[in-house]
This record gives structure tokens, sequence and C-alpha cells, in this order.
């Protein structure tokens, strides 16, 4: 089993030791995207939900740079700093999936998040091909 690091210069580098995603046996696995502004190295908006919109570009970005996209997501993370968020992200987060089209999802509070972000969110997904 090989493993590739993948990334797309469209969505923020790495703000540490690890890769944007990794690819294998046909599966991209993202690292957990905060809603960092590609051109500013910062957080993008203020509110969860422009927050999650963001994460979700960048999750987006990096998969349909790596043959995938958005409709291959097999599985969500969603981390939320603090989970009375959860009603805004779910109603931003719906806006980037067809209804009866949603991935699975876990979403659960954490102590705290990098740049004190309210969210964070990464993804399983699968490379999308002809045979699929």
């Amino acid at each position: 089993m090989s493993v590739k690091r993948i990334m797309s210069k469209k969505a923020p580098a790495a703000i540490g030791c690890y890769s944007q995603a990794s690819l294998s046996e046909g599966l991209i696995i993202t690292s957990g995207q905060l809603p960092l502004n590609v051109e500013t190295g910062s957080l993008q908006g203020s509110t969860i939900e422009e927050q999650t919109t963001q994460s979700l570009k960048n999750v987006q970005v990096i998969l349909e740079d790596n043959q995938s996209s958005l409709d291959s997501i097999l599985k969500t993370t969603v981390y939320l700093s603090d989970m009375s968020d959860f009603k805004g992200m779910n109603d931003a987060y719906s806006n980037f999936f067809t209804e009866g089209n949603y991935p699975a999802r876990t979403a659960f509070q954490v102590a705290a998040l990098p740049m004190n972000a309210l969210v964070e969110i990464e993804v399983i997904a699968k490379i999308e091909s002809e045979e699929n």
C-alpha cells in the first residue's frame, strides 16, 4: 500500500508539520481544514457560518485539485470550539451538499482550535473515476 502526500495551492498551506491530505487505495484523507484565507493566511470570517463556509471551500479545492469532489466525500469530522454553534455550522454545511446526498458526519466540541477558530473540518473522500 503506497501513500502519497497531496495538496492544493488554492488551499492554505499547513501551519505545522503535516500534509494537507494523503492519498492511498483510492481514498483522500484530509487534515483538518481551518477557515483560513489562502491569500492572507488569517481566519476568514467571525461567525460560525462564515468560518464553516471557508473551511469547506478549503476542503473543496483540495479534493477538486486531486480528482475528487464534495460529492465523493464518505465521511466528515467537524470540530467545534462551542457546541452551541452546531446549528449555524449545520446551516452553512448544508449549502455544500445536495439533500439526500449528505456524507456520514461526526461533530463534537473540543477545548480549543488552532488560531482560536470556531470550526475545523476533515474529510475522507474517494477518488472519482469513470468506473464509479
